[in-house]
C-alpha cells in the first residue's frame, strides 16, 4: 500500500523531500501557511515594473553543491531551471576605498591576495591545499545523516585515511575562532576584512568558536561552486520543484496553517488544518524546535527532558533585508566589484566584531557590515537594460532593539517601521558616502525588519534567518537537540527537518533530502 507523507511548511527542505518521495511513487501532501510556496525563496517585482527582487534568501551555492541537486539536476533542467554564475564570487570595500574581489579559481585568488600583501596569497594557497586533504570529511559531515551507516562509513573511511592523529588535528583546527585563524594566516587587514564577514553567513561572528573551519569551507565552496543564482529568480526553482511534485501525484496547499500534529499511541497519524483532520502514515515537520515541541505536539507526547532541551534551544541575531531598484549600476571605486556577486561594505574585521557585539547587547550597530548582493551582475534579466537591483542583508541586528550605539534612533525593545526605516537610512548613507550618487539612483526601497521576517515566516524566530544559532553546542550531532538522533523525534513516524536540524542553514535542501531517502 502506498505510504502517505504530510510535510509541514514549504521551504527548500520540504520541497526537496517531497520531490524524492513523490518521484519514488509515494503520496505526498505539503501544507504551507503563506499564500506562496518556497519559504525563504521568493522572487517578485515591487512597485517599479521590470525589477525582479529576491525578497529573502539570495544565492544558492549550498544547494547546487548539495546531494539533492546532484541527483535531480537533469530533472530540474528539464523543468526549466538554469543556474547562472560569475567568476567574481565575493568582494569587500573598506571606508578608505580599498577593495578586493575573490574568484572561483585558486591561482587567481593567490595572485589577488599577494597583490593585497606580499605573501598572503602564498599563505592562502598553503592553508587551502592543506584543507584539500580534509575537504571530503568536512563536506561529508554536511551532506550525510550522521546517525546512520553513511555517517559511520564516513568516519571509518577518514579514520583509515587520516589516522587518529589526523582526525584529532582536523577537529583541533576546526575549534578556533575565525579571528585566530585570520590573524595567524594573513598579514593584510584588507584580506582579513574580505574573509571575516563570511562568518556572519553561518550565523556566527569572527570571535565565535568553530569559525575557522566554516571560513575554509566557504572559501572552498567559492572555488568549486562560485555564487550561483537561478536565472529569472529563485522562484523559478520553487516552481519547478512544485511541478515535479504535482506531476507525480503530490499536492501542495497554500494558506493552510497546521494547528497540531495528531499523535495516537506514540505515533504521528496526521495533522489538523483549520479543524479538519488529514490522516497520514508519517509527518515531516519543517519548523523550529520551539514550534514543534511547544505548540504542534500534545504535551503528553513530549518527554520532559526533550521539552527542557527545546526550551534551552537558542536563536541567533536578527536580520534585515533591503531591496533597492537603481536607475544606474553602482559606481564602485574598483570596477571589478561591479562584476562581483556579493560585496561586503565593512570597516574591517574589528568592525564586524564590534557590530556583532553591539547587536548581542541589544544595540543597533553604529556601522554594520553591509552585505550587497548584485543579482544583476550575474543575471541581467533581473532589471531593465542599464538599471540594477541591489539585495542588502544586515546580519548584525538585535532581535529586540533596546538602544542605538549612536544614540540617534529611539528604541524601546521592539522593532517598529520607524526604527527599521531610520536604520535603513543609516545604511544608505554609508553606501552613499562610498559610492558616488548611490542615493540619487534609488528608484524604490523595500525594508523588512527582523520583526517583519518573523511575522512572515515563523521559523525566523526573532528575525534569525538560520532558525537557531550555529554554535558548537547546536551543530552536527547536537543540532537541533543533544538528546535526539539526527532527524528523529520522540514520536514514531514524525521527523524534524529544516534549517534548525542537521546540517543546518544555508538553503541547501539536505535535511529534507536525507530524511526522504531513508523513507524510500
Amino acid at each position: 500500500m502506498t505510504k502517505h507523507t504530510i510535510i509541514i511548511g514549504s521551504g527548500i527542505n520540504s520541497l526537496c523531500a517531497a520531490v524524492v518521495l513523490a518521484t519514488s511513487g509515494q503520496r505526498v501532501t505539503v501544507f504551507e501557511k503563506n499564500d506562496w510556496l518556497g519559504g525563504n525563496i521568493l522572487t517578485k517585482e515591487l512597485s517599479v515594473p521590470g525589477f525582479r527582487h529576491e525578497i529573502f534568501s539570495g544565492f544558492h551555492p549550498l544547494f547546487t553543491s548539495g546531494p539533492f541537486y546532484r541527483e535531480f539536476r537533469t530533472t530540474l533542467e528539464a523543468y526549466g531551471v538554469t543556474y547562472l554564475n560569475t567568476e567574481y564570487t565575493a568582494g569587500v570595500l573598506l571606508p578608505d576605498g580599498r577593495a578586493l574581489a575573490l574568484r572561483d579559481n585558486r591561482d587567481k585568488n593567490v595572485a589577488a591576495l599577494n597583490g593585497a600583501h606580499s605573501g598572503d596569497g602564498d599563505a592562502y594557497r598553503r592553508v587551502m591545499t592543506a584543507f584539500d586533504q580534509q575537504a571530503e570529511l568536512a563536506f561529508g559531515l554536511l551532506s550525510k545523516e550522521l546517525w546512520s551507516l553513511g555517517g559511520a562509513g564516513l568516519a571509518a573511511k577518514n579514520l583509515w585515511s587520516m589516522g587518529p592523529e589526523g582526525l584529532l588535528e582536523f577537529f583541533g583546527e576546526a575549534l578556533p575562532d575565525a579571528r585566530k585563524w585570520l590573524d595567524n594566516t594573513f598579514r593584510s587587514d584588507l584580506v582579513r576584512a574580505a574573509l571575516a564577514p563570511w562568518t556572519l553567513h553561518t550565523g556566527m561572528g569572527p570571535d565565535d568558536a568553530g569559525g575557522s573551519l566554516m571560513l575554509r569551507i566557504i572559501l572552498a565552496s567559492f572555488e568549486n561552486t562560485g555564487m550561483p543564482v537561478a536565472e529569472g529568480g529563485g522562484t523559478r526553482l520553487v516552481e519547478a520543484l512544485t511541478r515535479i511534485i504535482t506531476d507525480n501525484g503530490g499536492e501542495c496547499h497554500t494558506a493552510s496553517i497546521v494547528d497540531r500534529i495528531v499523535v495516537e499511541d506514540g505515533r504521528a497519524t496526521g495533522v489538523e488544518v483549520a479543524g479538519q483532520l488529514h490522516p497520514a502514515d508519517r509527518v515531516l515537520a519543517n519548523v523550529s524546535p520551539t514550534a514543534l515541541y511547544g505548540q504542534l505536539l500534545p504535551a503528553s507526547a513530549v518527554p520532559q527532558a526533550t521539552r527542557q532541551e527545546a526550551d534551552d534551544y537558542r536563536y541567533g541575531r536578527g536580520n534585515m533585508q533591503i531591496q533597492l531598484s537603481l536607475d544606474h549600476p553602482p559606481r564602485w571605486p574598483n570596477p571589478v566589484l561591479l562584476k562581483t556577486g556579493m560585496v561586503h561594505v565593512t570597516p574591517g574585521m574589528n568592525g564586524t566584531s564590534r557590530a556583532v557585539n553591539e547587536a548581542v547587547r541589544g544595540l543597533l550597530p553604529a556601522e554594520p557590515t553591509i552585505v550587497v548582493g548584485q543579482h544583476t551582475a550575474i543575471d541581467p534579466s533581473r532589471a531593465p537594460e542599464g538599471k540594477w537591483t541591489i539585495w542588502i542583508q544586515l546580519q548584525e541586528l538585535p532581535a529586540s532593539p533596546t538602544g542605538d550605539s549612536l544614540g540617534e534612533i529611539d528604541c524601546h525593545g521592539e522593532w517598529t517601521e520607524a526604527i527599521a526605516e531610520a536604520y535603513a537610512d543609516r545604511v544608505i548613507a554609508i553606501l552613499d558616502r562610498q559610492l558616488p550618487g548611490f542615493a540619487e539612483d534609488i528608484l524604490e526601497r523595500h525594508v523588512l525588519s527582523p520583526a517583519d521576517l518573523a511575522r512572515i515566516n515563523p521559523n525566523l524566530v526573532g528575525g534569525d534567518p538560520y532558525c537557531g544559532k550555529a554554535s558548537l553546542d547546536q551543530f552536527l550531532f547536537w543540532r537541533p537537540l543533544p538528546g535526539m538522533r539526527g532527524h528523529e523525534t520522540p514520536v514514531t513516524d514524525l521527523y524534524h527537518i529544516g534549517a534548525a536540524t542537521h546540517p543546518g542553514p544555508g538553503l541547501n535542501g539536505t535535511s529534507g533530502y536525507l530524511v526522504a531517502k531513508q523513507l524510500t
